[in-house]
C-alpha cells in the first residue's frame, strides 16, 4: 500500500487530494481513519479511480485538518503479505498571497498608442514557494479569457496565442521589476486589445516527490480598456496596412479589397493588377490613391489627401482565388470624420484653490455636437487621459469617476463654444487638458425592441439562439431576459446593466450571453448550449432605464417559444472509430483505443463496455458508466483482472490496457458505447448505442520458424540462419556455437551475447580449436562460424543455439526464448597429409565409406609392392639384407567426394 510521502503543504480553504494505491491481487476495500461525519455531509469524498487505487479529497481545508492521514486497506484473505496501510502528513498553512493592480479601472487609448500596466503579487509563506503570473484579456462575447503574457514559476516568458508575433517584434513585453512588481507594456495598441485586462498570480510549492503543486491563485481587479480607432481630419493623409492571418500563404492566391462601409474602393489581385472604383478612378490617375503589396502577407492603401466625401469606416477584406471565402485580416478600421477643427489655448497657470476655466471653440462643425473634457497628470510620465466631464448632444452632463465629488461644470454658451470650469484646484489637477468633440446626425426613429430566434424547435442536446434586437436606444439601459415555463411562475434568467455588469438569477451553466453593437442597433444574444427540457418555455427580453432614482420599464419584446423534444435514433447516430486490428507480442503491454467520431451534444455523457468474443459468447471485461464508475466483468479470472486497465481521454476516447499480454488474450474485442442525454435537471436517459470490434493478434517471439546450416570445405564455414516473429528495438539475440567431440560431452566453443560481447569459455581441450575459430554476424538473424585449417581433431558435431532477450521497463534484460539448430556432423580425415590437402566431409555417409575403402586398398597395394621388391632382391643377391625392412614416405592425396 502506497500513499504520497509527506509532509504536504496546502492552503486553508483549498482542495486536498491524496491518492492511495495497493498491489493487492483481489478486489480491494479502502478506508480512511478520519472524518466520518464530514463524509456523510459530502464535505469529504473517497473515489475509486481503479480497482486498486482511490483518491481521498477534502473540498475545503480547515486549520484543524492538519495532521496525519492514514489509508488502510482491508485484507479479505486469511494470510497477510505486505503492508496494508500508508500514512501522509498534511500541513495546513495560511493563504498569504496578495495580488493587486494599482491605477484606474477604466482606460481609453487611441489606436497605436503605448500602454503600461502594473501588477503587484507577493506571498508571505514561510515555506519555499514560487510565483507565476499571467496577464489575461477578456473580450466581450467570449467565454474564456485570452492569455497575453505569462511568467511561469521558473521565470520563463511565454506569449499567449495571437500575441506571439508582437512579442517577437518587441511590441509586447512583460518585465519583473523589483521583488513583486510585474509590468505589461504595449508599444502599439490595436483595436483587438480592448476588453477587460487583469493579472492572475499562482503560488507553487514542491512536494516531497519533486512535483510542483499550485496551492493558491488570485486575480487582481479587472481593468476595462477602450481603444479608439484612428480619426483623421480633412486634408490629412490616410494610410492603412493589413496582414493576412492564415496558413500556407505560399500555396494560395489572394485578392485584397478595400471598402468604405459596404462600397468597394479598390482591389488588387494575385497577379498585382489594381482595379479602382469609378468614383476614385480620377484620384488614382492623379496619384492620390495607391495600393501595393509590401510583403508575403502585408498590403497597404494610401489615400492623400482625404476629404469630407471620404467619411466612413475604411476597412480591408481578403478573399481566396479558389473558393471566394473571406480570410481574416489583421486590419483596423479607420474613421474619417468631417472637416471641422478645434481651437484651444496652449497653456494656462492657475493658483491653488482658484477656479480653472477652459474654452474650446469648434470651426466648421455642423449638426449636433458632444464634448468630453479629459485630463492627463504630469506624473507618472506614461499616465493616460481620464474623463473629467462630458456633455452629450442632448445636453446631458456626466462626470468622470475621478471627479464625481468635485465642483466641475461643462457648458455650451454658444453653438461653436464649449467651456470647462473646475473649482478649488489642487496640485494634483496640474497636467494636460484636452477637449474631444464629436459630431452627431439627428435621428427621428423611435426606440424599438424585437425578439427573434434560431432553432425554435430543438432536440435535447442541441443549441438554440435567441436574439433581442434593440434599435435607436441612445440612453443607458438595463436589459433583462425572462422565461415563462408551463405551470410555473415567471423566471428571471439574467440582467445586464448599463455599466456592463451581469446578474444571473437562474441556472447559468446552460446559458451564455453575447452582445454585438452595430451603427443603429444593438443585438443581445442568449445562447442555450445543449438544451434540456428545463430550458423549454416562452422567452422574452425587456429594456428598462434609470430615471429619477428608480428603474422604469421602457420596452418589452414579443414572446418566443422554445420547444425541446427528445431525440430519436433516426436523427442522431453515434459513430465510433478504431483500428480494425492491433498486432502485438506476448509479454508486452497492449493498448486498444475506441473514439467517438460524431456525437449529438457537447453535454452528452458516455458509458463504455469492453467485451471479449469467445466461442460460448461475449464476455464482459470492463465497463464504465456515464458517471465514470468502473466495474469488472463477473466472469473474469483474477489473474486476467490484475492485468487490465481502463481510461477515457478528451474526444472522448476510451482506452483498454492489457499488461504483459498472454497468448490467451488474443481475439476480438468489442467497444460498446452508450450516449446519455439529460432529459431534465437531474434525469439522464440513454440516447444511442454504437460498437466497434478490434481484432487483437499476438505473436510468440520465441518461436523460430527455420534454422539452416551448411559447410564450406578447405577452411570450414558453418552457417546458421533463423527467423523470428519478434520485432522492435527492444529485442536482441545471443548466439552460441556448441561442439560435441567423438568421445566427449557437449561444450560451448564461442558465444556472442545480446550486448555484443564475444567470449571463448575456458577449456584446455578446446584451446587449439578456439584459436582457429572466426565468428561473424553478417546480419541480425544469421551467424557464420569459420574453422581455419581444419584438423582431424576438429571432427565432431556442431550446432548453434539462439537465445532471445528483451529490455523491460526497468532496464533489466529478460530472456524470452531459446532454441538450438539441428546438429551438423563434421569429419576431417587423412592423417599425415600436408595441411594444404585436407578432406572435410559434413554430410554424405556413402562418400565416407567409399573413401575408407579406397585408402585401405591403396595401403594394401603398397605393402604388396614392398614385399615383392624385397623377394626379388633376395633372389638376385642370394644374400640376407642388412635391414629387415625399409620404409618410404608416401604422400597420399585423396579427392573429396563432392566439389564445393
Amino acid at each position: 500500500t502506497e500513499a504520497p510521502a509527506g509532509p504536504l503543504y496546502r492552503v486553508v480553504g483549498s482542495l486536498l487530494s491524496i491518492t492511495c494505491n495497493t498491489s493487492a491481487p483481489t478486489t480491494t476495500f479502502f478506508s480512511y481513519a478520519m472524518y466520518s461525519q464530514r463524509v456523510r455531509n459530502q464535505e469529504v469524498s473517497l473515489t475509486h479511480v481503479t480497482p486498486n487505487s482511490v483518491v481521498f479529497e477534502i473540498q475545503s481545508l480547515q486549520k484543524s485538518d492538519e495532521g496525519e492521514f492514514e489509508c488502510y486497506v482491508k485484507n479479505p484473505e486469511k494470510g497477510y503479505d505486505g503492508t496494508y496501510n500508508a500514512k501522509t502528513t498534511v500541513r495546513v498553512i495560511d493563504d498569504s498571497l496578495t495580488v493587486s493592480s494599482p491605477g484606474p479601472t477604466s482606460l481609453s487609448y487611441d489606436e497605436g498608442g503605448a500602454l503600461t500596466l502594473t501588477c503587484r503579487a507577493s506571498s508571505n509563506t514561510v515555506q519555499h514557494t514560487h510565483l507565476s503570473l499571467t496577464w489575461y484579456l477578456q473580450k466581450s462575447g467570449e467565454d474564456n479569457p485570452r492569455p497575453i503574457m505569462s511568467l511561469d514559476r521558473d521565470l520563463t516568458l511565454i506569449a499567449g496565442p495571437g500575441f506571439e508575433g508582437r512579442y517577437q517584434d518587441g511590441l509586447i513585453r512583460l518585465d519583473k521589476v523589483g521583488e513583486g512588481t510585474y509590468r505589461l507594456k504595449f508599444a502599439k495598441l490595436k483595436l483587438s486589445d480592448q476588453g477587460e485586462i487583469y493579472c492572475r498570480a499562482q503560488e507553487w510549492i514542491q512536494d516531497p516527490d519533486r512535483s510542483w503543486y499550485s496551492i493558491t491563485q488570485k486575480e487582481a481587479e479587472k481593468l476595462t480598456l477602450s481603444v479608439r480607432p484612428k480619426v483623421l481630419q480633412q486634408g490629412q493623409d490616410l494610410s492603412l496596412s493589413c496582414s493576412l492571418d492564415t496558413q500556407n500563404l505560399e500555396e494560395k492566391f489572394f485578392t485584397v479589397a478595400w471598402f468604405r462601409g459596404s462600397v468597394e474602393l479598390a482591389r488588387i489581385g494575385p497577379s498585382g493588377i489594381l482595379s479602382v472604383s469609378a468614383e476614385l478612378s480620377a484620384r488614382a490617375e492623379r496619384g492620390e490613391l495607391q495600393v501595393a503589396r509590401r510583403g508575403v502577407r502585408d498590403y497597404s492603401l494610401v489615400l492623400q489627401p482625404v476629404g469630407t466625401e471620404d467619411q466612413g469606416d475604411a476597412c480591408g477584406r481578403c478573399v481566396t482565388a479558389e473558393t471566394s471565402n473571406f480570410v481574416p485580416m489583421l486590419s483596423p478600421c479607420v474613421i474619417i470624420e468631417g472637416g471641422f477643427s478645434l481651437d484651444m489655448q496652449n497653456s494656462l497657470t492657475v493658483k491653488e484653490g482658484d477656479r480653472l476655466s477652459l474654452t474650446c471653440r469648434v470651426n466648421g462643425g455642423q449638426g449636433q455636437l458632444s464634448v468630453t473634457w479629459q485630463h492627463k497628470a504630469t506624473s507618472p510620465p506614461a499616465a493616460a487621459f481620464t474623463n473629467v466631464i462630458s456633455l452629450n448632444q442632448d445636453g446631458v452632463v456626466e462626470k468622470g469617476p475621478a471627479f464625481a465629488g468635485r465642483h466641475v461644470r461643462a457648458a455650451r454658451p454658444a453653438t461653436d463654444t464649449f467651456t470647462l470650469e473646475l473649482d478649488r484646484v489642487a496640485p494634483a489637477d496640474a497636467g494636460v487638458y484636452q477637449c474631444v468633440v464629436s459630431e452627431w446626425k439627428s435621428s427621428t426613429a423611435a426606440p424599438s425592441l424585437r425578439l427573434i430566434g434560431r432553432n425554435h424547435k430543438v432536440t435535447v442536446g442541441e443549441d438554440a439562439t435567441l436574439i433581442c434586437q434593440v434599435k435607436e436606444m441612445n440612453v443607458p439601459m438595463v436589459l433583462t431576459w425572462t422565461l415563462q415555463r408551463v405551470d410555473f411562475p415567471l423566471d428571471t434568467i439574467v440582467t445586464v446593466y448599463a455599466d456592463g455588469s451581469i446578474s444571473w438569477s437562474g441556472v447559468q451553466r446552460r446559458y451564455q450571453l453575447k452582445v454585438e453593437s452595430k451603427r443603429n442597433e444593438v443585438l443581445h444574444y442568449l445562447l442555450i448550449n445543449g438544451a434540456s427540457h428545463a430550458e423549454a418555455g416562452s422567452y422574452r427580453c425587456s429594456v428598462s432605464v434609470f430615471q429619477d432614482g428608480v428603474y422604469r420599464r421602457l420596452l418589452q419584446s414579443n414572446q418566443l417559444a422554445i420547444n425541446v423534444e427528445n431525440p430519436g435514433n433516426s436523427k442522431w447516430n453515434l459513430e465510433l472509430t478504431s483500428a480494425l486490428s492491433v498486432p502485438g507480442s506476448i509479454n508486452t503491454d497492449i493498448a486498444l483505443k475506441c473514439s467517438v467520431l460524431t456525437k449529438s451534444s457537447p453535454s452528452s455523457r458516455y458509458a463504455v463496455t469492453w467485451q471479449l468474443q469467445k466461442e460460448d459468447g461475449n464476455t464482459t471485461i470492463l465497463s464504465s458508466d456515464q458517471n465514470a464508475l468502473v466495474m469488472f466483468g463477473s466472469q473474469l479470472e483474477p489473474s486476467f483482472r490484475q492485468r487490465l486497465g481502463i481510461m477515457r481521454s478528451e474526444g472522448p476516447t476510451f482506452w483498454l490496457f492489457i499488461r504483459h499480454a498472454h497468448i490467451s488474450d488474443r481475439g476480438s474485442y468489442t467497444c460498446k458505447v452508450v450516449e446519455w442525454f439529460q432529459a431534465s435537471q437531474n434525469v439522464w436517459d440513454p440516447l444511442t448505442i454504437a460498437s466497434r470490434t478490434i481484432l487483437l493478434t499476438l505473436t510468440e517471439p520465441g518461436i523460430f520458424n527455420s534454422i539452416s546450416a551448411d559447410t564450406v570445405r578447405e577452411d570450414v564455414a558453418l552457417r546458421c540462419g533463423f527467423r523470428s516473429g519478434a520485432s522492435g528495438l527492444s529485442y536482441f539475440y545471443k548466439v552460441s556455437w556448441l561442439y560435441t567431440g567423438n568421445l566427449s560431452s557437449t561444450k560451448t566453443l564461442v558465444q556472442l551475447d545480446h550486448t555484443g560481447l564475444l567470449s571463448y569459455p575456458e577449456d584446455p581441450g578446446l584451446r587449439g580449436l578456439q584459436r582457429r575459430l572466426h565468428l561473424s554476424r553478417p546480419e541480425q538473424k544469421s551467424s557464420h562460424l569459420g574453422i581455419q585449417t581444419a584438423q582431424e581433431g576438429d571432427s565432431g558435431t556442431y550446432k548453434c543455439q539462439i537465445e532471445l532477450f528483451q529490455l523491460d521497463h526497468k532496464g533489466q534484460w529478460q530472456q524470452k526464448a531459446s532454441q538450438s539448430s539441428s546438429p551438423i556432423t563434421l569429419t576431417v580425415s587423412g592423417p599425415g597429409m600436408n595441411q594444404g590437402h585436407r578432406n572435410v566431409d559434413a554430410s554424405d555417409s556413402q562418400c565416407k565409406t567409399l573413401t575408407w575403402i579406397i585408402i585401405t586398398l591403396v595401403i594394401f597395394i603398397c605393402l604388396l609392392s614392398v614385399v615383392y621388391v624385397l623377394i626379388l632382391k633376395m633372389r638376385r643377391t642370394g644374400k640376407k639384407p642388412e635391414k629387415d625392412f625399409w620404409t618410404e614416405q608416401v604422400s597420399l592425396n585423396t579427392k573429396p567426394c563432392m566439389e564445393d
